[in-house]
């Protein structure tokens, strides 16, 4: 797969992870610090705010298994471009040759693609299995009314 067809196909991701992160959160603005989202049958799913900014949202959706979080992911929405990724880190690789010969940008590439087809596959997962933070089964507590 060229570089081209890659970041194309991994784009396509990023629209597929906005919509079912919509579907989970229909509030993407994150206006709360922490929910739970609780299904019978299912482990309670936990989802933390960790930043809020005109254009973006990024969170963290957990399930709490006997200590252990897995899986474990940060997701950033881009609420203006209607797309979401999975992040791994706060950093990425330097893009340093924009032909596509960079080893690193090919890594990167491969790396987020791998993310988000599991960020793509666990949502869709978990919207169908009925979780989700709507608004009237959040639960708030002062501290979210202040964040």
């Amino acid at each position: 797969m060229t570089p081209s067809t890659r970041l194309g196909a991994l784009h396509v991701l990023y629209e597929r992870g906005f919509q079912l992160a919509q579907q989970l959160v229909p509030e993407l603005e994150l206006p709360f610090v922490s929910a739970v989202s609780e299904v019978a049958g299912e482990p309670p799913l936990y989802l933390s705010t960790i930043a809020r900014d005109r254009y973006t949202s990024c969170f963290r959706l957990t399930y709490e298994l006997d200590g252990a979080c897995t899986p474990d992911l940060h997701i950033k929405a881009y609420r203006d471009a209607r797309v979401a990724e999975a992040l791994q880190c706060s950093t990425r690789p330097p893009w340093r040759a924009a032909d596509g010969a960079d080893p690193e940008a090919l890594q990167f590439l491969d790396a987020q693609w791998r993310r988000n087809a599991m960020m793509v596959k666990w949502l869709a997962y978990l919207v169908e299995r009925g979780h989700g933070f709507v608004h009237a089964a959040r639960p708030r507590n002062r501290m979210d009314a202040e964040a």
